[in-house]
Parts: C-alpha cells; structure tokens; sequence
C-alpha cells in the first residue's frame, strides 16, 4: 500500500486570494498545467471586490474548489483551506507565487526514494518579478538536513516550499497575523520523523507580498514565536549574533 502512495502522492494546493486579479492568472496556470495530474487545486477567497472570482471560474473545471466569503484575514483562510483539502501534502502557493516549472510536481514525486511517504517535503524559493522573470534565489536557502531547530536562524525554507503531509498538519494560529507561517512550520517540523530535501527549486515567488508591508510587525511576531518553540535564552542569543553579523557587514 505505501509504495502505491508513494508513487502517486495526491497535492493539495491551496491559493488564498483578496482582490488578486493583477496576479492571480499566473499562479492557477502554473498549477493547472501541472504535468503530475494528482492534484486537487483550492481557492479560498475574502469577498473580493475585483475582478479575482471571475478569472478563478474561467478556470473553474480545473479547480476543485472555490469558495469566497468575508473571512478574518489570510491564516483564517488558509484554515479553511485546511479543512478542504483532501491530498496527501498540502502546498500553500499565494496568488503571484507559482510551482517553479511545469514539471515540478513530478520532479517532487521522484525525488522520493523511499517507499514511506516523508513528512516533510521542501526545496528552493526563486524571487522573480511581475512579468516571471528570475531577480535572485531567495536570500535564505534550505538546509541540508532540515529540524525544527533550523529555523532558529530564520525561515529557512520559505513557506511556499514546504509541502506537509496533511496528517502532521493543524490549523494556523490566528493571534498571529503576520507570521503565524512560521509557527506553523515549527510545530509540523517538531512532529515530523522525515524531512526530505528535493534539491529543487520548487517556487517562484513575486517580490511582493504580506510580510514586506509589515515587516516590523512581523519581526516582532517572529521573536515572540522564537521564544515560544526555543527559549529566551537562545533566541537572544541568536539576535544578538545577527547584530553583530549586521555591523560587522558594514
């Protein structure tokens, strides 16, 4: 049975969208021409007020689900996108993200070696710009062998590329409105067994985004989730070090 799975996982992914209609085209393309075809594509939308639903139902029988209702802002709906899928990993890819290549999913699938289903699988993160094209790898990149203590050192796989397996997945917590990403993926890491490196780069992500307009908000969230899953103690440790880091580079 597991070598069946393991042949032919099933993705879920799921694209969040508020008035996305700039951008949303690109990234339901770069899913529904998806080489690897067990997939189930979600779209859990806030009410928009754009043109956002109407290209999303141009598309409609390559999509499993859309919903769109008022919502309490992203990780609520990602919450809902949760509770929809029915895959074996869940992807979140944002509305301006898309799956780096036509063939990702399947590059994904043999890079599995084993015959168990890993419980994490990650990859690289390309920036790119409006019109696709490629800025720069991302400034973290993924480590060799990725645990929970990684993210010490920041979010070193970008959420985008960390696909769960559905059942080491709960639902984001919503005190956290800028980086509730990045406790989640701690908490998946500290359940999961196996993490598996696809040596891909996975995303293509907009240089834009949520986190960029907030980033002082967001880095205060961050220190509070380090100091949840890590400890005062070391997370202070590691600032400290990124200080020091920051003058040394001037």
């Amino acid at each position: 049975m597991h070598n069946q799975i393991h042949l032919h996982p099933k993705f879920s992914i799921i694209t969040v969208t508020y008035n996305a209609a700039a951008v949303l085209e690109d990234t339901i393309q770069s899913v529904i021409t998806q080489t690897y075809k067990n997939v189930e594509y979600i779209i859990i939308d806030g009410d928009s007020s754009d043109r956002t639903l109407e290209i999303a139902n141009r598309y409609k029988e390559h999509i499993h689900c859309i919903v769109s209702e008022p919502d309490k802002g992203l990780y609520d709906a990602m919450n809902k996108g949760i509770q929809l899928a029915t895959g074996d990993y869940l992807c979140f890819l944002n509305a301006g993200d898309e799956l780096h290549e036509d063939d990702t999913l399947q590059m994904i699938v043999h890079s599995l070696t084993d015959h168990k289903l890993p419980d994490v699988i990650y990859g690289e993160t390309a920036i790119v710009d409006e019109e696709g094209h490629f800025i720069r790898m991302r400034r973290l990149s993924a480590p060799e062998q990725l645990t929970w203590k990684s993210f010490k050192k920041g979010m070193l796989v970008c959420h985008q590329a960390f696909f769960a397996r559905r059942d080491k997945v709960e639902p984001y917590d919503l005190h956290y409105r800028f980086s509730s990403d990045f406790d989640w993926c701690i908490k998946i890491m500290k359940k999961s067994k196996v993490l598996h490196n696809t040596h891909l780069i996975l995303i293509d992500y907009l240089n834009d985004g949520l986190t960029m307009h907030n980033h002082k908000a967001s880095l205060k969230e961050r220190f509070h989730i380090m100091c949840k899953h890590y400890g005062y103690v070391s997370t202070m440790a590691h600032h400290a070090w990124f200080v020091v880091r920051a003058l040394i580079k001037k």
